[in-house]
C-alpha cells in the first residue's frame, strides 16, 4: 500500500480529475497559442532561418538562392505554416510540464524521482534529432535533388550548352517548408526512442534480451520506416536508418544497464530470486555417501 510520505493523500472523485484535466488542457493550449502568435509576428527571420540549408545548396552550385509563390494565398499560409511549427517548439516544454503537473500526484516518490530524468532527456534527444536533420540531412538530401540541374542555352549564349533545354530549379515556398518540417519533426521523433524504450525497461514492459531477440524484425521495421519518412533518397533513408538503428542499439544497452541496476537493488534487498529453469554455473552435485552397492548376483 501507499504510504503517506510517498504519494499525495488527494481522492479526489472522476468530476475533480476532469476539471484539472480541462485547466492543463486550457494551459496548455493557451501556451501554443500565445507562442504561435509570437513567431507569426517574426516569421521572416524564422524563415531566413529554415532556408538556410537550400541557399547553402544552390550557393554551391552558383545559382541565387530564390522560392517562388505558386498561388497568391501561400504566402499567407507559409506564415501560419512557420507560426504552428514554432509555436508548437516553443510551447513543448510548457505542454511537457502541464502533462507532468496532470500525472505527478498519482504516482509514488521513487516514481517521480524515476520519470524526471526521462521528461528532461526527452526534449534533449528531439533537439538533438532536429539539429541532426537541420545541419547534417537536409543539405545532403538537397545536395542530392540538386544534382540533376541541367543549364542550357541557344546556340552562341555563353554559360549554356547549345540546344540543350535547361532544368533550374524554382522551388515552391510552401513545399519546400513542407518539406524541411517533415525532416526536422521526423528526425526528432526517431530520436525519442532510446528514452521510450527506456522507459518501458524500467517499468519491465521490455527487457534488454526480448529487444536483443527481435533486432531483425526492428530492421526491417526501421528501413520501411526510413522509406517512408524520407523522399526517394537512398542516401538519406541510408543516413536515417543508419541513425535509428543506432539508437535501437543504445537503448537496448540501456534497458540492460536499467536491469543491472535493479537486480543489483534487489539482491541489497534480499528480494531477488534467481531464475530455476537456468543451472548454476560449475556448481556440482554433492556426492552421496549412503548409496548402497548393487546386490550381487
Amino acid at each position: 500500500m501507499k504510504s503517506a510520505d510517498e504519494i499525495n493523500d488527494t481522492s479526489a472523485p472522476l468530476i475533480e480529475h476532469l476539471a484539472e484535466l480541462r485547466s492543463r488542457l486550457i494551459k496548455a493550449v493557451a501556451a501554443f497559442l500565445a507562442a504561435m502568435v509570437l513567431c507569426f509576428t517574426v516569421w521572416n527571420p524564422i524563415f531566413n532561418f529554415l532556408t538556410e540549408p537550400i541557399c547553402g545548396a544552390l550557393a554551391n552550385l552558383q545559382q541565387d538562392c530564390g522560392l517562388v509563390l505558386i498561388k497568391v494565398q501561400e504566402g499567407f499560409f507559409v506564415a501560419i505554416r512557420i507560426s504552428v511549427f514554432g509555436g508548437f517548439v516553443l510551447a513543448f516544454p510548457i505542454i511537457g510540464y502541464q502533462l507532468w503537473r496532470f500525472v505527478a500526484p498519482g504516482l509514488y516518490r521513487s516514481e517521480k524521482n524515476a520519470f524526471l530524468p526521462f521528461l528532461v532527456a526527452s526534449p534533449a534527444m528531439f533537439l538533438l534529432g532536429a539539429s541532426f536533420a537541420y545541419y547534417i540531412v537536409i543539405p545532403l538530401a538537397f545536395d542530392f535533388f540538386l544534382s540533376f540541374q541541367q543549364i542550357g542555352g541557344a546556340i552562341g549564349e555563353e554559360g549554356g550548352a547549345p540546344d540543350l533545354a535547361g532544368i533550374t530549379f524554382q522551388g515552391s515556398v510552401e513545399e519546400y517548408l513542407a518539406l524541411t518540417t517533415k525532416f526536422i519533426v521526423a528526425f526528432g521523433l526517431c530520436f525519442q526512442l532510446p528514452v521510450l524504450l527506456t522507459l518501458m525497461g524500467k517499468a519491465g514492459l521490455v527487457s534488454a534480451a526480448g529487444l536483443g531477440s527481435v533486432r531483425k524484425y526492428a530492421v526491417v521495421a526501421i528501413l520501411l520506416l526510413a522509406a517512408i519518412v524520407t523522399p526517394p533518397d537512398v542516401v538519406t533513408q541510408l543516413i536515417l536508418f543508419t541513425a535509428v538503428y543506432g539508437l535501437y542499439e543504445i537503448s537496448i544497452l540501456l534497458v540492460k544497464r536499467v536491469e543491472r541496476k535493479r537486480e543489483a537493488e534487489l539482491r541489497a534487498q534480499g528480494l531477488w530470486v534467481e531464475d530455476e529453469d537456468e543451472p548454476a554455473a560449475d556448481v556440482k552435485p554433492p556426492a552421496t555417501t549412503d548409496a548402497k552397492a548393487p546386490a550381487k548376483p
